[in-house]
């Protein structure tokens, strides 16, 4: 489960015990001295970097055009992909040199002659392997003499992930390449795969800048799921597909969309004793982080214990600045709070305290767009949703961030000699609750009246949006 390519360090966490002890002991050092691990805040950086040429440094450019050329005549030679031996030299190969030719073999050839040099003789000369100008990658041709601009894009990753140093930015190409080839990666859209692999990892939604969303939930995946080298080939399978998937949403252009988001729960996460699971993650974090090069513009960790904290801050000299650039955590209680600095409300799912709902026909990308009001302490906030037509039925969803704040819900008839009607009692609300849904259909003209008291001495942050649906006529 991919959680940046670049490193595997960002990768799914590794239960040290070590490491958690010596968490433990900084945990306790940072209440002595009332320290909190920080969440790192929205980075001015978020934005993916330039493709548009004129944005390039001069050694940037200097470096594309750089591995353009070296590109372009390996397509040309024929030498991206590994050749592989024929037949006859494998088991010319494999043959004892002291072996002599029997006499049926060179029977007719004089007795000074050696026998393999009569073999390539009569060996008759291999075609030559046509040229594949067409070679691509995720639909991208990449013989840059083809003038297409989504080959500049998918080169600028390769050399970002090699801070432009042209030489390893080709060789990652051609493994990748040749990695596609021999995993069949073209087809895996195709493929199959058991329903239980997908509460593991799954796309959903887009941030503020447009960047689909992956979520990987490392706390699901089961033993039982991985227990084999079969079963743990099918995860990766599964997983390289989704991310197939990911990528399919991508434009690939200069002033385009073309990396991910990634949200990484670390909820219940697998630790020493789920070695199985371990393996196969790591397996995957490796092969995504080997061939999907800068395919991520943020990764963010929610749900993180301590002890991860303490882990990165071992990793973190390793990383480069890039790769640390786009790294946020959030500690449980901070996950909603820091999501909504990338994801706008009605995009982050319900369980970490947004309104997205699986599967909801309510409400679409259209017409889901929440609007946010600040509650002061100790005030009290009215929403006032008019219902002038009998018969309509109206739907809304409310979120407080972090609740602990009273609501209620009420329709009030337009009638003064009708009585109000109570919609969702009074309830205190926890800090854990998710997003309230409702619906009322009207008998008469009013309006619904949310009201949500701040009783607290810090202010809240409150989300609604609704929806009307009209009355149907026999």
């Amino acid at each position: 489960m991919t959680v940046e390519v670049e490193c595997r360090a960002e990768a799914a966490p590794v239960a040290v015990e070590d490491v958690k002890t010596a968490a433990a002991e900084e945990e306790v050092k940072c209440e002595k001295e009332e320290l909190k691990p920080k969440i790192v805040e929205k980075s001015s950086s978020y934005r993916e970097e330039s493709n548009f040429l004129s944005d390039l440094k001069d050694r940037e450019k200097k470096a594309l055009n750089e591995l353009k050329t070296k590109l372009e005549a390996a397509i040309l030679e024929n030498s991206i992909f590994t050749k592989k031996e024929s037949p006859k030299k494998e088991t010319a190969a494999a043959a004892a040199p002291e072996e002599k030719p029997s006499e049926e073999t060179c029977e007719k050839k004089e007795e000074s002659e050696v026998c393999e040099e009569e073999t390539e003789k009569c060996e008759e000369p291999e075609a030559e392997e046509a040229i594949d100008e067409d070679i691509s990658i995720w639909g991208i041709p990449l013989l840059p003499s083809k003038g297409n601009e989504s080959t500049n894009v998918v080169l600028l990753k390769f050399l970002r992930a090699r801070e432009f140093k042209v030489n390893e930015a080709f060789e990652m190409l051609k493994k990748t390449l040749q990695w596609r080839k021999d995993f069949r990666a073209d087809a895996l859209l195709e493929e199959e795969f058991e329903p239980e692999l997908g509460g593991a990892a799954y796309m959903s939604g887009v941030d503020g800048e447009g960047h689909p969303i992956c979520y990987n939930i490392f706390g699901v995946v089961d033993e039982k799921t991985v227990a084999t080298e079969e079963k743990r080939e099918r995860f990766l399978r599964w997983r390289v597909q989704l991310m197939e998937k990911g990528v399919q949403k991508l434009d690939f252009k200069a002033g385009g969309v073309s990396s991910l988001l990634q949200i990484n729960d670390l909820k219940n996460s697998p630790g020493a004793s789920k070695k199985e699971v371990r393996v196969a993650v790591d397996k995957a974090v490796a092969v995504l982080q080997d061939n999907y090069p800068e395919f991520v513009a943020k990764n963010i960790f929610i749900n993180v214990p301590f002890w991860y904290y303490a882990f990165h801050s071992l990793m973190s000299p390793f990383l480069t600045q890039r790769t640390r650039s786009k790294l946020v955590f959030a500690r449980p209680s901070k996950v909603t709070e820091t999501l909504l600095k990338y994801i706008p409300i009605q995009e982050i799912p319900i369980q970490y305290g947004g309104m997205k709902r699986e599967n909801d026909f309510e409400f679409s990308n259209a017409d889901g767009e929440a609007t946010a009001v600040v509650i002061k302490a100790g005030a009290t906030e009215t929403i006032e949703i008019p219902t002038p037509e009998a018969g309509t039925t109206f739907i809304w969803d409310v979120t407080v961030l972090g609740w602990e704040v009273s609501y209620t819900e009420e329709f009030v008839p337009a009638d003064e000699n009708s009585y109000t009607m109570i919609v969702h009692k009074c309830k205190k609300m926890g800090t854990d609750e998710e997003a309230v849904r409702n619906t009322f259909k009207n008998n008469e003209a009013g309006k619904i009246v949310i009201t949500v008291h701040n009783s607290s001495g810090k202010k809240k942050k409150l989300f609604y949006r609704y929806k009307i649906k009209k009355a149907a006529f026999d």
